[in-house]
């Protein structure tokens, strides 16, 4: 059934509505080499916005924080009706070993950073970006727990962390009445499902909602990339310095090309385009709330947005899994062979969550 940006969902375990697809404002600005100008910047939070989106991502540090303050400015006429999650842990000032990570410092410093930038006085969800390894998780929850409490952020969250330990924070918040945790952003595609092991069941089970990002692989569903960008060389672009970039994160292999190809053959099948087919294939997944696209260009987010009106069959998305399926590895794959079935269920059918 076809979807709209005005069909919303409720955020995990809270009561917020947000769209089914999140504008991600990591390209707004060129600070990084690549991105969109102000003028193009405005047009496609105006087309999200018109539409109906609500849900804005962006963090602190976003191209060196003009996402944020485009936002700031963008959004001075909408703000009551925006959903604005930003993150913090990321460096804020090279050299200052405190200006990043999970601690209370840097947590509060960011969180101050943001509201300016942003031209505001709350944060509707506050994400913790990338798990650090040292900060203890009290202390954690305990500031995200006070920035609520003093009305600066409503809702908080968790990206780029291991399940156990999310799962650890929010047994402990509840069991101290903190502000509970609810939602969980973390790379989701079809060429990246390593999700599937714990992290999005452990989601569903805990009550977070899933906000995947990099949706499209890094452009690599979108069909851009080609056999000859496994050997290619970087040239003086954006777009070659964003093909580069994506390149060195291994996300430009044999298997992912393989998976877009079917992407592209099941896009001709439904007359749509095989981003819209990537996009629409993570919206497929229970687990998942809304996921984060961007787009440099109002062209690019309005076809990004037609992913909405994808329907499948049955057998495109069997193909889909197929190409794409990854080893769960231990325990989830000895738990799910019918050896293990037999010795603990016997003859009855009982149908799992996963």
């Amino acid at each position: 059934m076809s979807l709209t940006l005005d069909t919303y969902r409720l955020l995990g375990r809270s009561g917020l509505r947000v769209s089914p697809l999140a504008l991600g404002t990591a390209t707004f600005g060129t600070e990084w080499g690549w991105g969109a100008e102000r003028d193009d910047a405005r047009k496609l939070f105006d087309t999200y916005v018109e539409r109906g989106g609500n849900f804005i991502d962006t963090a602190s540090t976003y191209t060196n924080g003009s996402s944020e303050r485009m936002l700031g400015e963008f959004t001075r006429d909408h703000r009551e009706s925006l959903v604005l999650a930003t993150k913090y842990t990321t460096l804020r000032r090279p050299g200052d070993p405190n200006s990043g990570g999970a601690h209370r410092k840097s947590l509060f410093a960011s969180v101050e950073t943001s509201l300016r930038q942003l031209n505001t006085d709350y944060i509707d969800l506050l994400f913790l970006h990338v798990w650090d390894f040292t900060t203890p998780v009290e202390e954690i929850l305990r500031g995200m727990d006070d920035l609520v409490r003093h009305g600066k952020v409503l809702y908080v969250a968790m990206s780029n962390a291991p399940a156990w330990e999310i799962s650890r924070m929010q047994a402990i918040a509840d069991l101290r009445g903190w502000s509970p945790l609810v939602a969980l952003q973390i790379e989701y595609s079809l060429i990246n499902r390593g999700g599937e092991r714990d992290l999005i069941p452990m989601a569903r089970t805990m009550g977070l909602g899933v906000t995947p990002f990099s949706p499209l692989g890094g452009g690599v569903l979108s069909g851009k990339y080609s056999r000859t960008d496994l050997t290619a060389t970087s040239a003086d672009s954006d777009e070659s310095n964003r093909k580069s970039f994506n390149a060195g994160l291994g996300m430009v292999t044999e298997r992912t090309l393989a998976i877009a190809d079917v992407v592209r053959e099941v896009a001709a099948e439904v007359g749509h385009t095989s981003a819209q087919v990537a996009l629409a294939w993570t919206l497929q997944n229970p687990g998942v709330t809304a996921p984060v696209v961007g787009a440099r260009t109002p062209e690019q987010l309005v076809g990004n947005l037609g992913a909405l009106e994808v329907d499948f069959t049955a057998d495109q998305l069997a193909r889909l899994d197929k190409v794409s399926a990854i080893d769960l590895g231990y325990p989830h794959d000895m738990l799910a062979s019918d050896q293990i079935h037999a010795a603990t269920a016997g003859d009855l059918k009982i149908q799992t969550r996963r």
